[in-house]
Order: C-alpha cells, then sequence, then structure tokens
C-alpha cells in the first residue's frame, strides 16, 4: 500500500516563502516586494498559496484515510472549515481593531479599513451580522472565507480527485468559466466585495489537489519528449515577465485578479511547472533542509496568516505615515526586516507557546 506523508519538506518551505512574500507584498513602502513574483509576472503570490492550499489539503486528506477511514477525512474537513471561520473571524476583528488604533493615533494610511469601521460605529449588529455571514470580508481576512468553502467542498472533491481526476477538472473549469456570472450570488453587503471570487479560484485548489493525487507530472517527465513542456514553461514565463517589465508594467489587478483571469492562469501553469521542476531534481528539498526556520512559518500555515495580515497593516500603515507615502529606502528594507523577523519569530515560538498552554491547562 502506497504510504502517503503528513509533512512534506518541500511543501512546508515553500507555503513559507509565500507567507513571507505576501506579508511584504501588502507593505507599500517595501523595497523587497519590489522583486518578488508580482513584479515579474501575471500572477502574484495567491495564486501559489492556492495552489498550495489545495496540494496540502489533498496531502492531509490522504494522510487521514490511510490511518483511519475517508469517513474520518470527511470529518477532519469539516472541523478545518470551522477552523478557518474562527480564524476569519479573529483575522476580521485584528483588521477592524488595527484600524482603530492606528487611527486613534493620527494615522491615516489607505490600507487601514476605515469604511467598515465607520460602519461598525454607527450600526455595531448590522455590521457584525454581516461579518459572520460572510456579507463583509475586512481588508486581508478576504482570502478566508473561500478557504472555509474549499475545506467544506473537500469531501465532493478528493474522491473525483482520487478516481475521476478528468471529471473534476473539467467541471472546475467550466465553474471557472462561468465565475463572473456566478459571482452575483454570494452574499454581499452594500458597497462590499469578495476579493477573491471562490467559484474561480476553486480552479488553483482543484488542481492543486489532484496534482497530489495523480502522477501526471511524473508521466509527462519521464517521456522521452517531456523536456519540451518545460521548454514551453520557461518560455512563457520568460514572455510573461517581459511583458511585464518592458511593455505593460502595471497589468490590471481588480477584475481580472477577483475573477482569476486566464492570463493569470495560464502565467501560473508555467511557474508551477518549472516549480515542480525544483522538487524533482532535489533543490527544492535541499533549500527547506537549509532554511527550517522558513518551513516553520509554512507548518503553522494559518497561525502565520493572521499574525502576517497583522503584521503588514501595522507596518504599510506606520511607514506611510512616517514617509507621506513617498519611496524611502532604508526604512522600507527596515520594515521588511521587522516583518520577516516577526514572522519567523512567531512561527518558532508558537510550539513552546502551545506546549506551555496545553501544559497549564492540564
Amino acid at each position: 500500500m502506497q504510504s502517503f506523508p503528513t509533512r512534506l519538506a518541500e511543501l512546508d518551505f515553500f507555503r513559507g516563502l509565500v507567507l513571507l512574500i505576501i506579508v511584504v507584498d501588502h507593505i507599500g513602502g517595501s523595497m523587497l516586494s519590489r522583486v518578488t513574483l508580482h513584479s515579474f509576472a501575471a500572477c502574484d503570490a495567491a495564486e501559489v498559496f492556492v495552489f498550495l492550499g489545495g496540494y496540502a489539503a489533498a496531502t492531509a486528506w490522504l494522510s487521514l484515510a490511510q490511518r483511519g477511514t475517508e469517513h474520518d477525512a470527511r470529518k477532519r474537513f469539516i472541523k478545518r472549515a470551522w477552523e478557518i471561520y474562527r480564524a476569519f473571524l479573529v483575522t476580521a476583528a485584528l483588521m477592524l481593531l488595527t484600524s482603530a488604533v492606528m487611527r486613534a493615533h493620527g494615522i491615516d494610511a489607505p490600507n487601514l479599513d476605515v469604511a467598515d469601521l465607520d460602519d461598525l460605529r454607527e450600526a455595531p449588529v448590522q455590521v457584525l451580522g454581516d461579518i459572520l455571514l460572510f456579507r463583509r470580508q475586512p481588508y486581508l481576512a478576504a482570502v478566508l472565507p473561500m478557504y472555509a468553502l474549499f475545506a467544506l467542498a473537500m469531501p465532493l472533491i478528493m474522491p473525483l480527485a482520487q478516481r475521476k481526476p478528468w471529471h473534476v477538472v473539467a467541471a472546475s473549469v467550466a465553474l471557472w468559466a462561468v465565475a463572473p456570472e456566478a459571482y452575483g450570488v454570494l452574499p454581499r453587503a452594500p458597497d462590499s466585495e469578495w476579493d477573491f471570487n471562490p467559484f474561480a479560484w476553486q480552479l488553483l485548489f482543484v488542481v492543486g489537489a489532484v496534482a497530489r493525487c495523480q502522477p501526471f507530472y511524473q508521466r509527462v517527465t519521464r517521456h522521452r519528449l517531456g523536456w519540451t513542456v518545460s521548454l514551453l514553461a520557461l518560455v512563457i514565463a520568460i514572455a510573461a515577465a517581459c511583458y511585464k517589465l518592458f511593455v505593460e508594467t502595471d497589468l490590471p489587478g481588480g477584475e481580472m485578479k477577483q475573477h482569476l483571469g486566464s492570463l493569470r492562469v495560464i502565467n501560473f501553469a508555467a511557474l508551477a511547472w518549472l516549480g515542480a521542476d525544483t522538487v524533482r531534481f532535489g533543490w527544492s528539498r535541499w533549500l527547506a533542509n537549509r532554511a527550517p526556520a522558513i518551513c516553520a512559518v509554512g507548518r503553522k500555515g494559518l497561525l502565520c496568516f493572521i499574525a502576517g495580515a497583522v503584521i503588514s497593516l501595522v507596518l504599510d500603515s506606520v511607514l506611510y505615515a512616517m514617509t507621506d507615502g513617498y519611496i524611502d529606502v532604508p526604512r522600507g528594507f527596515a520594515a521588511d526586516a521587522i516583518a520577516i523577523g516577526s514572522l519567523l519569530l512567531i512561527a518558532k515560538m508558537s510550539g513552546p507557546l502551545t506546549r506551555a498552554l496545553t501544559f497549564k491547562m492540564s
């Protein structure tokens, strides 16, 4: 019987690296964000995060089903959806609290969630109810509602991913194609949006789960012409980088990102294939073995996402206030160092803190 490991070092490394990138990408004055993925691609770290989320979810499902039954896996992912929902509420509260503290200290930065904060003051019951029902998603909490929905969908996705992969991929592509029209059924408060349309972004999550269940990549690369796929992926990645760097330096976000535009999908697919090559040749494992701190961030993904949201919002707001919105290289690098150092420290301390709390409560 095939053994399914609970943890994959390469997966933890990539997830940790992406979480660190997401933190600096949300600091407007960051210097490191000038050289992260969004600077030379039509996609950004969000695509990587969602794809790896699907891959990680499938890894966990397979491991749970092997140790117990698929019923155990279904129960665990229902519980996981509840955990993500609670994380969304915590993150939403922290976004509002951080915005309130920044405003109280006279800081007025563009990413502060002042609109929801003002609405909360005027109609607290209505706004809190909207947040509970996903009708409002304060700033960086917006990615978590779709993750909760994806966790609930795992009992449907995984049997198909294991037994009828092309069926589930075809259904996922079809849903992605009609995602802009389907977006209207999502619950929304007036003047509120889902930053990530789950009908569109499920495509990357599903493909990530299928990639974990099916040896498609291995079959292609074992073929005598398999190298041509890697060459094509490299050409696409280089072409996209040239287009972003020299032709359209400010590719549209907005609806293109919200509904996961086809250009983003194609660019990400090429980068994902090249990323898989780094796993096949052992390069990513070599990096993972030499960067345990980054792997720790990946292992504590949900905690580090919440912490990273607060860290980036605070540093972005303070840096904006200190520089009046202008680029300041020394302060930008200092903000990067504080952001990355803080997240690495949180990941490192999460284990001892959890054990200490468990000991005190027992």
